[in-house]
């Protein structure tokens, strides 16, 4: 088998979903994981299914042949992970006002101190009492083994009252 990581975008209607499903199923592949979601209309979606090998080319134009019906697929590989290091897992939750430039900031800080941002997860939506735009954000995160993650603890603080955001970083909840 073979494991193909897949982008989708599309103007959203019902049965996008089933297309690729079927897709995948016909060429007798499996559906592994996958994140989706409505943005403003569209469909997006990115997926991790696995196929046996003999079936890939097929199944790759049958995946692109949906772009006739409203959806664009793009497919690659899956690189095969070996041993992964003992990177400690955290989450990331921040919340504040909203204003441009608080995802670049605290990606930049992440970067910086070697962090890898596995999943991210943000919204805007009115503050319940005021009506203010809030912003907030939600992060798994993997943190080297050798970064001092009180150090990375304070730098979040600072930035995140520089941009007046709560940002805290919590060992990961068990998944």
């Amino acid at each position: 088998m073979t494991d193909l990581v897949l982008t989708l975008l599309g103007p959203d209607r019902p049965g996008l979903v089933e297309l690729v499903a079927k897709v995948i199923s016909e060429h007798g592949g499996n559906w592994l994981e996958s994140r989706m979601s409505h943005l403003a209309g569209k469909f997006a979606g990115i997926l991790r299914a696995e196929l046996p090998a003999d079936r890939l080319a097929a199944a790759t134009a049958a995946l692109a042949a949906l772009e006739s019906r409203g959806l664009k697929v793009i497919v690659e590989a899956a690189a095969r992970t070996g041993a992964r290091t003992p990177d400690q897992t955290m989450d990331l939750e921040l919340v504040g006002l909203d204003r441009p430039g608080i995802v670049r900031e605290i990606s930049q800080l992440l970067a910086g101190n070697g962090v890898n941002v596995e999943e991210l997860v943000t919204n805007r939506g009115s503050a319940p009492m005021s009506g203010e735009m809030l912003f907030e954000a939600r992060a798994h995160v993997r943190v080297p083994p050798s970064t001092d993650v009180a150090k990375l603890r304070a730098e979040l603080q600072r930035v995140g009252s520089d941009l007046l955001v709560e940002v805290k970083l919590t060992p990961a909840a068990t998944r």
